[in-house]
């Protein structure tokens, strides 16, 4: 098995700068600000031959408010699932209350844990060593994450009981879903509802979510990865540098995603923001479902005009299936899932050549393209040229200038004869060249000897 390593701590000690270091990427949000992270954040790190898996953790302040309490709970999970748990501390603070406080918590778990001194710039590690044994654990290691020093060593006093051959045990975490939406729609409780445990913190405070956080697990034998992002504002309320990478990081889980899910609150409707959430999604080319949560909060007479304004507001998204649910109660999450299925299916579906042709000739018969110049534009034969989202590549003459218009009811045509459901299809044109263009045409002498003749006949 490959072992686990939870990084925990005080707040502001560099839990999620070294996880980046040993994750060797940059998922973990890393600001001056304490109490970034939140959630438990996982990743993979590798030591060699040796691979481990690292947990980052929010840090452990000690205080007794409802925030700080749901982090506690997800560092406490961390430590109970940890093989090895790195207790991380500042070297500049020197030993504190709450360093004793979390050494103990750690003490009655039973794990196997190092203390691992940050931030030993210009201080004598050997003073650090003798400062930080007050805790208890023979292990120490003084290393500086923002500097990569004293990290190797560190690891491999760490990993050395934990065998080399281990078994690559890389399943197929199937579809990729990301899940998107404004502040507070119930994003991180639809996460909760769908896994079964308390993965991600929820509270009734807008931004509690601020790094994307990949949540793999199983429904009914099929493996899906989903990812919890942050709270998506308008552009204009966004002013702290953090929530500026919150949303960066958002975005980009859509586009590293293969399934988005468009969380919008039923009670206060379709938004402008939701809008523009759904536009990039679209032109990100992933396949969409969209859920209309808090749905068991609304009276019948507002669920109806709900509906209808939705299917108004939301035709040019036709092809996404919208589902009303409760995350909170599980109402509705089980069909969500089917449609997220199918909507994987037709966004990585094999489209005949043939079949492609003979729709693309259907269509034209029954809407001709436009004239161009007095000249028709020809469509020709199509065939596919990609996946997430589907790719027809239409090939003809003059394709170049067929309207946007008419690429839509194209698109639109395909949706709906290929009976794809969740995922846009995009449209590539594709102008076949003329063979003779450069050929220059060269005179001859028929055309002058044909008129000396016809000049002859005449004088006779």
């Amino acid at each position: 098995m490959i072992p686990v390593i939870a990084l925990i701590g005080r707040p502001n000690v560099g839990k999620s700068t070294l996880f980046n270091v040993l994750t060797r990427t940059r998922d973990a949000i890393v600001a001056s600000q304490p109490g970034l992270t939140r959630d438990r954040q996982y990743g993979i790190g590798k030591r060699g031959a040796k691979k481990f898996i690292v947990v980052d953790t929010g840090g452990l302040s000690g205080k007794k408010q409802s925030l700080d309490d749901l982090m506690a709970r997800q560092t406490l999970l961390a430590i109970e699932e940890a093989d090895e748990v790195l207790l991380m501390v500042d070297a500049q603070d020197g030993v504190s209350s709450s360093d004793d406080m979390i050494a103990n918590l750690v003490r009655k778990s039973g794990k196997s844990t190092s203390v691992v001194i940050n931030k030993v710039d210009g201080i004598d590690p050997v003073q650090a060593r003798a400062d930080f044994s007050a805790l208890g654990f023979p292990r120490v290691y003084p290393v500086s994450a923002v500097h990569r020093k004293g990290i190797s060593s560190m690891l491999d006093a760490v990993m050395h009981q934990y065998a080399e051959d281990q078994p690559d045990h890389d399943l197929d975490q199937g579809p990729t879903v990301a899940i998107i939406g404004r502040p507070n729609v119930g994003k991180s409780t639809l996460i909760n509802r769908l896994v079964g445990e308390e993965r991600v913190v929820t509270y009734d405070q807008p931004g509690t979510t601020r790094d994307t956080i990949s949540v793999p697990f199983e429904r009914r034998g099929k493996h899906y990865t989903l990812i919890d992002t942050a709270g998506v504002r308008k552009r204009g309320k966004v002013q702290q540098v953090v929530e500026k990478f919150s949303v960066i990081k958002a975005l980009e889980a859509i586009e590293k995603s293969q399934v988005v899910v468009l969380v919008i609150d039923a009670r206060e409707g379709l938004t402008d923001q939701d809008l523009t959430l759904l536009g990039f999604a679209i032109n990100s080319g992933r396949a969409l479902v969209i859920a209309v949560n808090k749905w068991d909060g609304l009276e019948p007479g507002q669920r109806d005009y709900n509906k209808k304004t939705l299917s108004r507001r939301l035709s040019f998204a036709s092809f996404a299936a919208k589902h009303y649910i409760s995350a909170l109660h599980g109402t509705g999450v089980g069909e969500m899932m089917k449609s997220i299925d199918q909507a994987y299916a037709s966004a990585y579906r094999d489209l005949n050549t043939r079949h492609l042709t003979d729709l693309l000739e259907e269509a034209v018969f029954k809407h001709n393209p436009p004239l161009h110049k007095g000249r028709r534009i020809k469509l020709r034969y199509a065939h596919q040229g990609g996946r997430n989202p589907p790719v027809i590549v239409i090939h003809g003459n003059k394709t170049e200038f067929l309207p946007s218009a008419y690429q839509r009811y194209l698109m639109s045509f395909f949706i709906t004869r290929l009976k794809l459901k969740g995922t846009p299809v995009r449209i590539e044109l594709k102008s076949g060249s003329n063979p003779f263009a450069r050929k220059k045409n060269l005179p001859n002498d028929r055309p002058q000897n044909k008129k000396k003749r016809v000049i002859k006949h005449a004088k006779k």
